[in-house]
């Protein structure tokens, strides 16, 4: 736990992800699933683009779960994968209303953990991942999303066995984290990912996590 302290300490030294808030996309908290439908396999710009021309083209949820799967489809084109993300948005917004009576998730704020993870499990097209993300961002509940960056990262680093999923790093995660600390560990491993350790190279000179991590030993046997 110590050694994982002072890597989230070097790396909120050096990213600075914790001195920015980073709370709700909006004040609901449908968006934020939609949104982290989006974001599945492509960038933030993407994701941000698709999201836009979406709030842009219907004016309500309601309007949306009206449209067709290939309407909906030519709109969030600019996010990728349009024809797979179409069917899960309204398939996620046919179950919201046909649950809740309206297509609004703000009554999950009064509910239980365990019991929002329990319907979202049982939401088509959302996984472990996009749960994360709502219980963090949108309803500020603890949980430790895991993408490619921090799979990567957590590897590297020796956190995580190579064989393990990202569902099950999630759970290391959540185990070797403190709660208060999800958010900002979650940004700055991504950010860590992206900049330096990366998916080609990793640029283990620049590295502030170098003496506690064994890739670059790895690396130097290879």
């Amino acid at each position: 736990m110590n050694l994982v302290k002072s890597c989230l300490d070097d790396l909120e030294k050096t990213w600075k992800q914790g001195e920015t808030v980073h709370g709700p996309y909006s004040d609901e908290p449908l968006d934020g699933l939609v949104l982290t439908i989006l974001s599945q396999n492509t960038n933030d710009r993407n994701r941000d683009r698709a999201f836009a021309a979406l709030k842009a083209h219907f004016n309500t949820w309601e309007e949306a779960a009206a449209a067709s799967a290939q309407e909906l489809s030519d709109v969030i084109r600019s996010g990728g994968l349009s024809n797979i993300k179409a069917r899960r948005i309204l398939e996620v917004l046919n179950r919201v209303h046909s649950h809740f009576g309206d297509f609004s998730l703000k009554t999950l704020r009064g509910w239980e953990t365990e019991d929002i993870r329990r319907f979202l499990e049982d939401t088509p097209g959302v996984g472990a991942k996009t749960i994360a993300c709502v219980l963090l961002f949108d309803l500020g509940r603890p949980a430790f999303p895991v993408d490619t960056h921090i799979a990567r990262v957590t590897r590297r680093l020796g956190w995580a066995e190579a064989s393990m999923a990202p569902e099950e790093i999630q759970i290391l995660m959540e185990e070797l984290v403190p709660p208060e600390r999800y958010n900002e560990a979650h940004l700055n491993l991504i950010t860590h990912g992206r900049r330096l350790c990366t998916s080609r190279k990793a640029f283990c000179v620049e590295c502030p996590l170098r003496d506690r991590c064994p890739y670059p030993e790895r690396e130097s046997e290879d």
